[in-house]
C-alpha cells in the first residue's frame, strides 16, 4: 500500500501536466457489474408551523431478486439519512459507515437553506447513498433496503421497531464500561499501524481543509475587490478622452479575468472542499471503528483474565471466551477488508481531487494569460500605428 508519504511526495521524473499525472495512473479494476442504481435528486422544501425542512427524491432502479419492484421513488428528509446511518453503524459497529454531510456543512460560508447549500448537501447525500451501494456488504443490509423502498409513513412504524431504552441504556453501559479498561493488551499489530496511519492522516487531512477553506476566502476578498476595477476604469475612459479605449480595454480584461476566477472559485467549493471535508469525517469515523474493534477485544481479554483467577464455573468461561473469540475473528476480518478498501478509494479520490484543482488552475491562468496578452499586443500594433503617421509629411 501506498503510504502518506509516498502520497506527497514528488518525483521530478513525473510528468509536469496534470493530464500526463492523470493518464499514468492505471487503476486495477473498473467496476463491478452494478445491480443497484440511486439517484438523489429534487430538492423540495417543505415549512410547517413548527419547522422549515426540506426532503429530496430518491429514485431507486435494481434488477435484485430480493426486491418486489425494479424501481422505487421516496421522498427523504436529512433525518432519515441520520437513522440510516446510525442503523448502519449498530448494525455493522467495525465497517467504516460513509459520512454524512454535516448539517451546517459549508457554514460561514453559504446560507441555510439557500441554493448552493442545498445544492451542496444533494450531492453529498447522492455520494453516502452510492458509496453504501457500492459496499459488498452495507449494500445488502435489511434497513437500507427500507429506506430506499417505504413510504413515508411505512418507514416511520418501521424506525419504531428499534431497540427500547432499556436496551440502548445498556449498550452505552458496555460501551462505556469498555472504553475506560485502558490500552488493549493483546492488539493485533496490524490495528496498531492502522491506528498509527490514522493519526497522522487525520492530522494531515484537518491541516488540508484548514488550508483550503483560507484559500477559498482569499480567493473570495480578491475577486470581490477585483470586481470594483472594472467599472472604475470604464468611468475613468468617460473623463480620458486620449486613452479612453486603453481604458474600456482594461475594464475588458479585469471583467474576463473575474469571471475566470468565479469559475475556479466554483470548482474549489464544488470539487476539493467537499472533498476534504468528507475525508475530515471520514478520519473520524475510522478512529471510532478502531475503538470499537478494542473494545471487543478488551471484552475477550477481560474474560481470559477472569477465567485464570477463577477455577469455578470454567466450562461457562470457556463457552464465553469461545464466542468472544469468534466475534475478534469476525470483526478483525471485517475492518481487514474495509480498510483495504477504503484506503485504495481514498488515495483514488485524493489523486482525481488535487489534479482536478491543477488542471484548473492551469486554465484559469492561461486564460488570463490570454486576456493581458491579446490586450498588450492590440496597444503595440495601435502604438505602431500611430507612430506611422507621425512619420509621414
Amino acid at each position: 500500500d501506498t503510504s502518506l508519504a509516498e502520497v506527497n511526495s514528488f518525483s521530478p521524473s513525473m510528468p509536469i501536466s496534470p493530464s500526463s499525472m492523470l493518464n499514468q495512473y492505471k487503476f486495477e479494476d473498473g467496476p463491478e457489474l452494478r445491480d443497484l442504481f440511486i439517484t438523489v435528486d429534487d430538492p423540495e422544501s417543505h415549512i410547517t408551523a413548527i419547522e422549515t425542512f426540506i426532503t429530496y427524491r430518491v429514485v431507486t432502479k435494481t434488477s435484485r431478486g430480493e426486491f418486489d419492484s425494479s424501481e422505487y421513488e421516496v421522498r427523504r428528509r436529512y433525518q432519515d439519512f441520520l437513522w440510516l446511518k446510525s442503523k448502519l453503524e449498530e448494525a455493522h459497529p467495525t465497517l467504516i459507515i460513509p459520512p454524512l454531510p454535516e448539517k451546517f456543512i459549508m457554514k460561514g460560508m453559504v446560507e441555510r437553506f439557500s441554493d448552493e447549500f442545498i445544492e451542496t448537501r444533494k450531492k453529498a447525500l447522492h455520494k453516502f447513498l452510492n458509496r453504501i451501494a457500492d459496499h459488498p456488504t452495507l449494500t445488502f443490509n435489511e434497513d437500507f433496503k427500507v429506506f430506499l423502498t417505504a413510504q413515508a409513513w411505512e418507514l416511520s412504524s418501521h424506525k419504531k421497531q428499534g431497540p427500547g431504552l432499556l436496551s440502548r441504556m445498556g449498550q452505552t453501559v458496555r460501551a462505556v464500561a469498555s472504553s475506560v479498561r485502558g490500552a488493549v493488551k493483546n492488539r493485533p499489530g496490524m490495528f496498531t499501524e492502522i491506528n498509527d496511519y490514522m493519526e497522522t492522516f487525520s492530522q494531515k487531512i484537518n491541516l488540508l481543509d484548514k488550508i483550503a477553506h483560507r484559500i477559498y476566502k482569499e480567493e473570495r476578498d480578491y475577486f470581490n475587490e477585483m470586481k470594483e476595477y472594472g467599472p472604475i476604469h470604464t468611468l475613468w475612459s468617460a473623463s480620458e478622452e486620449d486613452i479612453a479605449d486603453s481604458l474600456k480595454g482594461i475594464a475588458s480584461c479585469i471583467d474576463r479575468c473575474c469571471k475566470a476566477t468565479e469559475k475556479r472559485m466554483a470548482g474549489l467549493s464544488e470539487n476539493l472542499l467537499p472533498i476534504l471535508h468528507e475525508y475530515v469525517l471520514y478520519s473520524e469515523i475510522l478512529m471510532g471503528v478502531l475503538k470499537r474493534r478494542d473494545q471487543i477485544q478488551g471484552e475477550l481479554d477481560s474474560k481470559v483474565d477472569a477465567l485464570a483467577n477463577r477455577k469455578t464455573e470454567k466450562d461457562m468461561f470457556s463457552e464465553e471466551i469461545g464466542k468472544l473469540e469468534d466475534k475478534v475473528e469476525r470483526a478483525n476480518n471485517a475492518l481487514k477488508a474495509d480498510w483495504d478498501r477504503w484506503k485504495q478509494n481514498m488515495q483514488c479520490d485524493m489523486r482525481s481531487t488535487f489534479t482536478n484543482v491543477a488542471e484548473n488552475n492551469l486554465r484559469f491562468y492561461e486564460e488570463c494569460l490570454a486576456t493581458w496578452e491579446s490586450f498588450l499586443a492590440s496597444q503595440t500594433v495601435d502604438l505602431h500605428v500611430e507612430e506611422d503617421a507621425e512619420d509621414r509629411p
